[in-house]
């Protein structure tokens, strides 16, 4: 069986590729700026994730919010919103309520609601996909993002393709637990992992900080159990996981590339249990809430 999910994952490095080569001529913001990034689901895990980079890379203040928890009273120089379907409530909501303020926004679709809402307006179509499940919009956002702050994604662009070529661990796909961890901009992606498992495969998972994973969640690793690390693990963490009997996964590859490997043992999970990984039950492609 073919799902969309899975030719969505494969694809994802030739949209890195694209993205990286529009984030020139992107209205992006410029370094200085004071930014906010909003989103709802995987976008608000993105967000993260960039509000981060951004910072890191000396850009400026930014910070990101569920749309829902967007704080009005706070002033920024620009507002991101990053929407795959453009349609989703929350996010259209907060464009009206942010008049006045320069507003961009990252979409897939040309035609959605949310274009006329926005100044400014950047389309990502060819990252659209036709599964319920986000996986390649949300990497492509962050390739765009990632190049505009000026990373050269070359190298992470060969991780992604040596992890959508390589097998699914049996050992993974049967496990009973998953645990993903982060640390900076990679624990919007960790939430983002986890959140796929759930998704896709309604696996029991859950996300931390790294260096919060000792203070109690260690608690319930053990055999059967995963702890899967995206970036670089705290010393000495590997060893007191292996301590508890659980499996601990680490690579020393692009944190988006590892994120490519989780989306794929979610979908391979789902197949195993006789789940639609590209249908989940109670979820939609967008969350469009009634007046």
């Amino acid at each position: 069986m073919t799902t969309h999910l899975a030719t969505e994952i494969a694809s994802q490095p030739g949209c890195w590729r694209r993205a990286s080569e529009l984030a020139g001529t992107a209205p992006l913001p410029q370094r200085g700026e004071r930014v906010a990034v909003t989103g709802c689901g995987t976008s608000w895990f993105a967000a993260q994730s960039y509000a981060s980079l951004r910072e890191r890379a000396g850009h400026g203040e930014t910070d990101a919010f569920a749309a829902s928890e967007f704080p009005l009273g706070r002033r920024y120089d620009r507002v991101v919103a990053l929407t795959r379907s453009g349609t989703t409530t929350e996010v259209l909501d907060l464009l009206c309520e942010l008049r006045g303020t320069r507003t961009t926004v990252i979409t897939a679709d040309p035609s959605a609601p949310v274009v006329p809402a926005a100044a400014e307006v950047i389309v990502l179509d060819f990252a659209d996909e036709r599964s319920v499940v986000q996986t390649r919009f949300a990497t492509t956002q962050l390739a765009l993002l990632r190049t505009h702050l000026g990373e050269d994604l070359t190298e992470a662009i060969a991780d992604a393709e040596r992890a959508v070529a390589d097998e699914v661990p049996a050992e993974l796909i049967e496990a009973e637990q998953f645990a993903f961890l982060g640390r900076g901009w990679t624990y919007g992606l960790a939430q983002e992992a986890a959140l796929k498992m759930r998704e896709a495969a309604r696996a029991w998972t859950e996300a931390y900080p790294a260096m919060e994973y000792r203070h109690g969640p260690i608690s319930v690793a053990g055999p059967g159990r995963v702890t899967w690390m995206l970036g670089v693990p705290p010393p000495g963490l590997p060893a007191e996981v292996a301590r508890t009997g659980a499996v601990f996964v680490t690579r020393d590859t692009d944190p988006m590339a590892e994120l490519i490997r989780v989306q794929r043992l979610a979908e391979a999970r789902a197949l195993a249990l006789g789940l639609d990984p590209d249908r989940p039950p109670h979820l939609t492609r967008s969350v469009i809430l009634s007046p």
